[in-house]
């Protein structure tokens, strides 16, 4: 089967849109679908089976372990544990307590693992460097600023009336309440972005609230940022990516440029205000990250 191996951790509400969207696009060759829950992951790779088949993916779908994804060119991980987020405020963070120990304990699993690790699993910023330090994996990225990125992009172009493919420009920082919207160096057709930019901020903030009210967690938008980071750290197309990697002692989204599958930071110049707030945002992330709990040992049941 030509194509690369792709894992996909986590087979929840997220796990089964991006293993879905993979297979509608035909990007992995072999898919390999791994979560604890094992009734869900068959049933999961069923449908899988029967949508590739109803599409005509070459994609082949198949039920698969921790020490299988050693063989994936790449793994998606998009676990999540049971818990109520009762936070009102940082809500991504809220699953932080509960996250934390599974993910580390699948790090443990991959300790060693050469491939790229795109981490989807919330708190991003947190998980993808918990994944990182456990794990020792040198290609570690978490999925957020880049979906933050799109929906900027997409609602300027909206108050523009321009479509996106006009519109540069990116999100940092946090995935969360302290994104850092690069306003100073936003353009459309090349020029300088002059008013509304205040409501296309407001409309980023409220956008995730919008899509939880309506269908109680984001999965769509956060398949489609997956699919466009894997092909672009499989060396598939070139192109630039926000991406929550390492700035100094902590991890948060700044621009990744892939060129053949290899990586290089290319933020871009930051008013005095804007470099400000991305350094708020590590601050906030540095305190976060100390109050993660200990690892567990193994994955839990």
């Amino acid at each position: 089967m030509n194509g690369p191996v792709v894992g996909v951790v986590g087979a929840g509400a997220v796990g089964q849109v991006l293993a879905a969207g993979l297979v509608s696009v035909a990007l992995p060759g072999r898919l390999v679908v791994v979560s604890r829950r094992t009734e869900q992951t068959r049933a999961l790779v069923a449908d899988l089976e029967d949508m590739a088949l109803s599409a005509r993916s070459r994609t082949r779908v198949e039920a698969g372990d921790v020490a299988d994804l050693r063989r994936c060119d790449a793994v998606v991980v998009a676990l999540r544990t049971d818990f109520t987020n009762s936070a009102v405020q940082d809500i991504r963070r809220g699953g932080a307590t509960a996250n934390a120990p599974v993910l580390g304990a699948l790090a443990r699993g991959l300790r060693g693992y050469e491939g790229s690790v795109l981490v989807v699993t919330n708190p991003v910023d947190l998980m993808a460097r918990r994944f990182a330090e456990v794990s020792g994996c040198a290609r570690v990225y978490g999925i957020g600023s880049n979906l933050d990125s799109a929906r900027y992009r997409l609602l300027l172009a909206q108050y523009a009336g321009v479509s996106p493919d006009r519109v540069r420009g990116h999100v940092i920082g946090e995935h969360g309440d302290r994104a850092v919207p690069c306003l100073s160096s936003t353009t459309v057709d090349g020029l300088p972005v002059e008013g509304r930019t205040r409501a296309v901020v407001e409309g980023l903030q409220e956008r995730p609230a919008l899509i939880r009210a309506g269908i109680g967690r984001t999965r769509c938008g956060p398949a489609g940022a997956v699919v466009s980071t894997l092909r672009k750290a499989l060396g598939l197309v070139d192109g630039v990516e926000e991406l929550s990697v390492p700035y100094g002692d902590v991890w948060l989204g700044i621009p990744i440029a892939f060129t053949g599958g290899v990586p290089a930071p290319c933020c871009p110049p930051l008013t005095r205000y804007e470099r400000l707030s991305l350094d708020s945002a590590a601050s906030s992330l540095r305190d976060a990250y100390t109050y993660l709990p200990a690892l567990t040992e193994r994955i839990p049941a």
